[in-house]
């Protein structure tokens, strides 16, 4: 089977458009993760300066949690199409698509091991083969099988926080000099040992939840391609628009619940595990609805080219961040306050979107999805 690209024709752009919004926003949640330890305080005390604290509270509201569910869904969009298209041509789909995501996890292992120890790849391609196996489970199916396996888990985690201690004030101040002494001062070795000990603890656990968080998206993701929604946005107006509402007010106010009481553990798992992903439909509503508007489309474009070579702008972000702030490139990490912080975030994706249409004027992927694809054909496409 010869999995050709896509072409520019056949393409969805809304989809590309989703992508390259979804990119944006987790390059600003990751960017958290990039110049500062912030994994080892609690960030709602951390910040003291006036400006600081305006920052992280429109980072966290807006931003935090609620880009990557869309990212999940597109994932599972995408595999489903690809299921759709092998049927309609009689070729095989498992053999090919298990071939894409065995390529994907060295990729993601790759970015984990020598990049940044955030990585989501390897866990995408996890889910990816297991979305293998569901891709053929009608939608009326994947949404409730979604539901619970998310909903369950979540919950119960979230009353058994009622009962934890607050987190008020944490700080694990050696984890941070650690963090500080490898990340800021340290030679690659040690920067190399101090990120495989991150993903180890942090990454391989993500990897687990995974199961029980982004495969659930993933599945959703599945389920709605199955449906057409965004090819028939138009036709589907009015209901988007009604859960876009909805599920935009529901969203914010459970994201700003740390912020109108108190942010105990509990509460933050809330804001996080139902707000984010709340918020996020209501940001994939918005945009379904722009798209049916052909200036918003052609306004929006280049950020659509960002979207067509995701995995080229994913990783070239961590690339560029960690050369920003890491002992081996410009050594600012812990250096820089959270505004200038996402503001570099904006700015390296301005610079990315340049690029892509540099690039796609000339080449019809990224470079790195042409290596995904390479690599495929090489495995015995």
């Amino acid at each position: 089977m010869k999995l050709s690209p896509v072409t520019i024709e056949k393409r969805v752009e809304t989809l590309d458009i989703m992508r390259g919004f979804a990119l944006l926003g987790i390059f600003i949640a990751n960017m958290l993760h990039f110049h500062s330890p912030y994994l080892y305080y609690d960030a709602f005390t951390w910040f003291t300066a006036p400006g600081e604290i305006q920052t992280y509270k429109w980072i966290d509201i807006f931003v935090e949690a609620s880009f990557y569910p869309i990212f999940a869904m597109l994932f599972g969009y995408g595999l489903n199409m690809q299921y759709e298209k092998a049927i309609a041509n009689r070729s095989p789909f498992a053999s090919v698509a298990s071939k894409r995501m065995g390529i994907l996890l060295v990729f993601g292992l790759l970015h984990a091991l020598f990049i940044w120890y955030g990585d989501v790849l390897f866990t995408y391609a996890v889910m990816g083969f297991i979305i293998i196996g569901l891709v053929r489970v009608p939608a009326k199916w994947l949404v409730p099988i979604a539901a619970v396996l998310y909903i369950v888990p979540t919950t119960l985690l979230y009353l058994v926080t009622k009962f934890l201690p607050n987190m008020d004030g944490y700080a694990n101040i050696q984890q941070i000099e650690l963090s500080v002494s490898a990340y800021a001062m340290g030679t690659y070795s040690e920067i190399f040992m101090f990120r495989l000990f991150e993903w180890l603890l942090y990454g391989l656990t993500s990897t687990f939840m995974g199961i029980f968080i982004v495969l659930p998206i993933i599945m959703i993701g599945v389920a709605l391609s199955k449906w057409k929604v965004v090819e028939r946005a138009k036709e589907l107006k009015g209901r988007i628009a009604v859960v876009t509402i909805a599920t935009l007010v529901l969203g914010i106010w459970i994201k700003s619940l740390p912020y109108i009481g108190k942010p105990t553990t509990d509460v933050v798992l809330l804001q996080d595990m139902y707000g984010g992903i709340i918020l996020a439909t209501g940001y994939v509503g918005i945009i379904m609805l722009l798209c049916t508007i052909p200036v918003f489309r052609a306004v929006f474009r280049p950020i659509a080219k960002v979207g067509r070579m995701s995995l080229t702008t994913y990783i070239t972000q961590s690339i560029v961040a960690t050369t920003i702030f890491y002992a081996y490139g410009f050594g600012l990490y812990g250096k820089v306050d959270l505004a200038t912080g996402t503001w570099i975030a904006v700015g390296v994706f301005a610079l990315q979107v340049i690029f892509a249409e540099l690039w796609l004027s000339k080449f019809q992927q990224g470079p790195l999805e042409w290596l995904w694809r390479k690599g495929t054909k090489n495995f015995g496409e």
